[in-house]
């Protein structure tokens, strides 16, 4: 098995940054797992997803803050149900569908019995779901038994030999979808990116908060196509990676202006659009970003500006923010914000009976409701925040919203 237990400890300590890169190095561990995974005669598809349940619930557990963890863990669960429903579909092209024909010897030439259309439909239907007594009336009679003409011996061992091939024909199909998630992934700034010419006009004013490479890629690619606008951009207190976003713009030849995040009311007014980033996007079209994102959208509502999200799929989360599940918050160290040193005597825990009278909070993120977004622009095309719980599903399994391996247990 890949070594799991590395890559945890890369999660618990941080040594993954960012929603990019955590998702795709999820993936390719969970294709690695997949790969690895000892298929069995009966059951290959549950024995899959066993597998990937066991080591997302892990996963999930190490950094509960970074969702795209969790996203990409229930994005491979739907790819293995999608893939085992079509191999299922599959395994029936082989029965012989028969309608009225003049040749009459079609029986004989083929060596078995000729199946009916409703007859395959009726079997197709039972293996898709549960046989009931509703089922049974619905489907009518089963195909009949084929005939013990050859051996038990011959019969039992070929069909632990269909069997094997069905289980690598699975595994194979889940591997290459897990292949084209990560190429998803890769290409993600570069679809969202062609987006750009059709929402940055000429000699607009765009204003952004903090760093997103998204954001920063995006821009590019509106220069790209001789678009002639200016950037505002708020530092993003306190750890100022507006400064550094602010070097890059300059860098590419875009015209950029710096300005304090408290600053963000008073230039609104000249502002045409806001974009940013984002760290997630939830099922109900809210998005968790970084800390400040809630006053320039409230901002930007109160003087009508548009306010656009830019982000990869698999920032997508089904999940809602009051879930449990979902952390919406992580507090960075309070030396962000103070010097230590400055404020000591503020902070002595001996001066005031035990306890300080100043706190520090730092928190990471900030949660913007879906009524404050005009629009998402994601690498599948703009959409708006009503429809992302549409979007959402496309890519997900009611299933497996709760990653939990199941008990092992007998009664």
């Amino acid at each position: 098995m890949p070594d799991v237990s590395d890559f945890i400890l890369k999660l618990q300590r941080r040594r993954i940054e960012g929603s990019h890169a955590t998702a795709r190095q999820t993936a390719e561990l969970l294709r690695s797992v997949i790969s690895q995974t000892r298929m069995p005669y009966t059951n290959q598809a549950a024995a899959l997803l066993d597998a990937v349940r066991a080591v997302g619930e892990q996963l999930i557990a190490a950094n509960p803050v970074e969702l795209a963890v969790g996203n990409i863990v229930r994005r491979v669960l739907h790819i293995i149900r999608e893939e085992d429903l079509s191999s299922s579909a599959v395994s029936f092209e082989g029965l012989m569908i028969s309608e009225k024909s003049d040749d009459e010897d079609d029986a004989d030439h083929k060596g078995g019995p000729v199946l009916s259309a409703a007859a395959v439909a009726a079997a197709a239907r039972s293996t898709l779901r549960p046989r009931s007594l509703q089922t049974l009336l619905e489907d009518g009679p089963l195909p009949a038994a084929p005939s013990k003409s050859s051996s038990a011996g011959d019969s039992e061992g070929k069909s632990k030999s269909d069997k094997s091939a069905v289980g690598k024909r699975l595994k194979h199909s889940v591997i290459e979808a897990i292949n084209l998630l990560i190429e998803e992934i890769d290409d993600c700034y570069e679809d969202i990116s062609e987006q750009a010419v059709e929402h940055i006009h000429q000699n607009e004013v765009i204003l952004t908060l903090g760093r997103s490479k998204t954001v920063k890629e995006f821009l590019y690619a509106a220069k790209q196509k001789n678009r002639s606008f200016r950037v505002f951009v708020a530092e993003g207190a306190p750890r100022y990676q507006g400064h550094v976003l602010a070097k890059e713009l300059i860098q590419k030849g875009l015209e950029t202006t710096v300005i304090t995040d408290s600053a963000i009311f008073a230039m609104i007014s000249r502002v045409n659009m806001v974009i940013v980033g984002a760290h997630a996007i939830m099922a109900n079209g809210g998005v968790i970003a970084p800390v400040g994102m809630n006053m320039l959208a409230l901002a930007a509502q109160r003087h009508a500006v548009p306010f656009v999200v830019v982000a990869g799929s698999h920032k997508l989360c089904p999940l809602y923010p009051h879930n449990p599940e979902v952390l919406l918050n992580e507090l960075k160290s309070p030396s962000d914000l103070i010097d230590f040193g400055e404020f000591s005597d503020c902070m002595d825990f001996g001066a005031h009976g035990g306890a300080p009278l100043m706190h520090v909070v730092n928190p990471t993120f900030d949660y913007v409701p879906p009524n404050l977004v005009s629009l998402f622009i994601t690498d599948t095309g703009g959409h708006n925040a009503a429809h992302m719980y549409k979007l959402i599903a496309d890519y997900y399994s009611a299933d497996d919203l709760v990653i939990k391996r199941k008990s092992t247990s007998s009664n």
